[in-house]
């Protein structure tokens, strides 16, 4: 099961006790809905993406405005789509909401609104006059530095939490099963 025979045998892979769920408390026969891996890999997502919110909430890099934004709950994790998924030369609509999974008209409501707070701007495609290509602009461009920041402290909790030998196998793991 382990490709890393020397921590199994440590235990450093060894699953660590979980408090049961409600439902699986109850002994309800859905209570597998709440306890598979999907669904930890989920409330991971989200505990991650919250907390760099949180640390870009604080950050005096980031723009006033931006900064009150996040500390409000106004920035969501699907704000950070964008900022996860714009290449820094930029992308058209379609190509920025297919990289993000996204419908090209949620898309276009995100990045309206990543526009009215200055972070993108949308500009003439360079290779068709038709077109139009999103962009970062400087405070979008110190929004992404302070998301990189952010994601390194938060990987870094991530790793204190659950111990370096574990984030590197669920690192691993995880870019393997999404290859």
């Amino acid at each position: 099961m382990f490709e890393r025979p020397d921590l199994a045998r440590s235990g450093a892979l060894a699953p660590q006790p979980r408090e049961a769920t409600p439902a699986a408390q109850a002994g309800l026969p859905d209570a597998w809905r709440q306890a598979h891996v999907g669904h930890w890999l989920g409330q991971a997502l989200q505990k991650f993406d919250a907390r760099v919110l949180a640390l870009m909430a604080r950050n005096d890099d980031v723009p006033l405005a931006l900064s009150n934004l996040a500390a409000r709950g106004r920035l969501s994790a699907s704000h950070i789509h964008i900022t996860r998924h714009l290449a820094q030369g930029g992308a058209r609509l379609t190509e920025l909401a297919q990289r993000a999974g996204m419908t090209k008209q949620a898309m276009g409501k995100l990045v309206d609104q990543c526009e009215a707070w200055g972070l993108v701007l949308r500009v003439p495609d360079a290779h068709d006059a038709r077109a139009r290509s999103i962009v970062f602009t400087p405070v979008g461009l110190s929004w992404l530095q302070a998301y990189r920041q952010a994601v390194v402290q938060a990987q870094a909790e991530l790793r204190t939490a659950v111990g370096t030998e574990v984030a590197t196998v669920m690192a691993l793991g995880l870019e393997a099963y999404a290859a």
